[in-house]
Parts: C-alpha cells; structure tokens; sequence
C-alpha cells in the first residue's frame, strides 16, 4: 500500500474548528476574553477566540487597561518601531518576580531589551550564526536525526516530544556552546521551569520552579565559562567562545550579561524549535492530505516548515510598551501602555493569509511573524528553520504511515504552545 492511500484509512487527530460555529459564542468570547483569566478550551484551541478578537476587537483593551492585538498589520507595526514600542521588562517584570533570580535573568537577556544592551548582544551572537557555521550544522545534525530515527525504528512506536522534537535541539544548541554531551540532562526541565514562568498568570510554584531554575543554571555555567576561558575554542565556530571574548574592537559582556544571556540561548534555542517539530508532525496528521502531497513532493518541506510556523506558532505571544503617546489600528493610547503582540492571531490574518485556516505547505508568499519582526527578529531564525526541515522532513520520508497511538498532552501555556508528549506509531 502507497503512503498516501495507508493515510487515508489510518486514524488521525480530530482537526479543530478555528472559529465559533455562532456569532453569539464569538462576540461572548471577545467580551469576557482576559490572558489572566483563560479557560482550557483556549489552551487547548485559541484560534477561534483569536479569529472572534480579529472580527469584533482586533485592538482589545483588556481588564488591566493593557491590549492585545490580533491583526497582522497593527502587529507588523509594532514589531517595526522599536523606539515607540519598548521591549524593556524592567516595570513589567518587577511586580511580577520581585527582586528574585528571574527578574535577574529576564530584564538581562537579549529578547527583553532595548539598544544598547540588545545592540551588543545581538551583534556578538548574530556573529556566531555565519551562512558558513549553519552549513557546516546540517551533516552531524542529519546524522542525529537519522540515530533517533533508528531508535525509533527498532521499537515500531515513539513520542514525537521525547524522542525527536525535545532532542534534536538540545544536542544542536549544546553543540553550538560545546556543552559536554554528558550534562545536558538538566537543560530542557531547566528551560521549561524559566520559560514556564513568562506565562501571563504566574503561580506561586511556578516562581519557586523558575528561581531553582535559574540558580541551578547559573551555578552550571560558571564552571563551563571558567572552563572554557582556560580552553577556548574557535569564535567563528564555538558561539561560547565568542561570547566571552566579544567583539574584535573591545567590546565585551559583563559576567552577569554573559551568563544570563547564555541562559536565553540555551532556553530559546530548544523550546520553540522542540514546538516547531512537535507541531508540524501533528498537524499533518490532523490534515492527511498535505502529509501526503509532502510525501509525494519531499522537495516541498522548506516552504512546509514556514507554514507550520505560521499556522501553529511556537511563540503565539510577544510584549511591549509604548513610550510615549501614540495610536494602533485608530485606538489612542498613552506612554506607558503595556501591549501583547498576538503572533498566533497575526499569523491567521486572512488579510495577510489567504484561507488563513487551512493548511497550504505550499504557501507563498508566507511573511509570518513567528520569528518576530523588525530590530528584535530571531537571530537564530535560520538555525531553527535547518533543524526543522530536517527532523520532520526525514520523519516523514522514513515513517510515512505514522499514526496517533493515544491522545497528546498539551504543555497548558499560552505563550509557547507546543506538547509534551505525541504517541504514535510507526506503520
């Protein structure tokens, strides 16, 4: 039997609606919608609230006097003007975290700062991502893949999470910071404890998990920075390396920038991509036939890993501040004014996407913003993108008849959406 037709008549995820089957539910959904305040449904399908905010509010104002904005182009806007619209988290963040680790860590890392801090950074780790450093990733990760892949194999069943999407970017971002293969054990429950914390609504055991965390990470990376400044390695090729050293004309982070910043590398470099591969592998189970046109046209997985992007973000939620007075999509607001970006909601935007709910691996153009847009867009975009095409390409080549063997598990966030476990079988 061909992959196609073993598809057709293997089970696969219940596809969910994407908006509100009555006008009533969506404009009660937008009327009582609170990011401090979302139920299970959401966590578990947000796009027909995001559709219904895009309808009757896409610039909401929400019980705290923040807003939220669910349109591509009021997003597009945002994202571009990094003067009006401030990515500091310092007033954000301090009645969030107090004066704890995790106010430490967030108001220093890169993604939640403005010039110049963000400047340096950037400059110093965008160094580390050269066209020639991602080439010379793709072999040993292909060969990574492939290992899993035969692990996989050899048991006939697997969990997509635990056994490709969570570990294919753990070993590429240790690689690319040299971390011994032996002490990466703690990395992802590090990073799901730091992440976990960014969540609008933040539980007081989260915070606990988050400051072990961070300490925890901290105490890690002051015996790897030792080491390696005893043994540095190449700065064109170990990203570590270049961090310590900076820039050729002087320019250097301070040991809190250093190890804080290496935290956001670490974290950002395996959770989303983790999501990436986790969800395009469900999603084309939710729609067989663009699994089978992927199978039938392997040559399309670039333009498929951009449309997973778009269409399940693992980042749906960015934040920022307004400096001073100004107006998005014709709402007034004053300086200070804390807004959430809805990248989830933008990438939906039937205005930008046409039939913006349907699957298309095949789309283009696709200008989605699941990588950010303007001064803070993903440096390590490209990065993301290579292991991507090639876990879920190669997957897909290898177990074209894969199917779901029990019911995910979500990881329950509205900032980065992605699971915890997919089981499936082979075939």
């Amino acid at each position: 039997m061909n992959s196609a037709a073993g598809s057709a008549h293997a089970p696969f995820a219940k596809r969910a609606p994407a908006r509100f089957s009555d006008p009533a539910g969506a404009r009660a959904a937008v009327s009582t919608f609170d990011l401090r305040r979302l139920g299970a449904d959401f966590y578990a399908n947000p796009y027909p609230v995001y559709n219904a905010l895009r309808d009757h509010a896409p610039v909401h104002r929400q019980p705290d006097g923040s807003y939220f904005l669910s349109r591509y182009a009021d997003c597009v806007a945002v994202y571009k003007d990094g003067v009006l619209f401030s990515s500091d988290k310092k007033r954000e963040f301090k009645p969030k975290y107090g004066d704890g680790l995790l106010y430490d860590h967030h108001t220093t890392s890169l993604v939640f700062n403005d010039p110049p801090l963000h400047t340096r950074v950037r400059r110093i780790i965008a160094g580390a991502f050269t066209p020639r450093a991602i080439a010379d990733m793709e072999q040993p990760v292909t060969q990574l893949v492939d290992s899993l892949l035969d692990r996989m194999a050899a048991k006939g069943e697997a969990d997509l999470i635990g056994d490709l999407a969570s570990a294919v970017p753990v070993e590429v971002i240790g690689n690319l910071l040299a971390v011994p293969r032996e002490e990466r054990g703690p990395l992802r429950g590090w990073s799901l404890a730091i992440l976990g914390a960014l969540e609008p609504v933040l539980t007081p055991e989260q915070q606990e998990r988050g400051e072990q965390a961070v300490a925890a990470f901290l105490v890690y990376l002051e015996h790897l920075v030792a080491h390696r400044r005893a043994h540095p390695g190449d700065p064109d090729r170990d990203m570590l390396t270049r961090l310590i050293v900076g820039e050729g004309d002087g320019e250097r982070l301070s040991e809190k920038e250093l190890l804080h910043n290496i935290i956001f590398i670490l974290n950002a470099g395996h959770e989303t991509t983790t999501n990436l591969i986790g969800n395009g592998l469900h999603t084309l189970l939710e729609w067989p036939q663009e699994k089978a046109r992927l199978i039938a046209e392997p040559g399309l997985i670039r333009s498929a890993v951009e449309e997973f992007l778009r269409f399940e973000s693992s980042n749906q939620l960015g934040n920022r501040m307004t400096t001073a007075a100004t107006e998005v999509g014709g709402v007034a607001m004053p300086a200070g004014t804390f807004i959430t970006i809805g990248i989830g909601a933008a990438n939906r935007d039937p205005a930008e996407f046409p039939d913006a709910d349907r699957l298309d691996i095949a789309r283009a153009p696709n200008r989605h913003l699941a990588f950010g847009s303007g001064p803070h867009v993903c440096a390590g975009l490209n990065v993301a993108r290579l292991e991507g095409r090639i876990a879920i390409g190669r997957f897909v080549a290898r177990f074209p008849n894969y199917r779901r063997a029990g019911e995910p598990m979500r990881g329950g966030r509205a900032r980065f959406r992605g699971f915890t476990s997919v089981p499936v079988t082979l075939g």
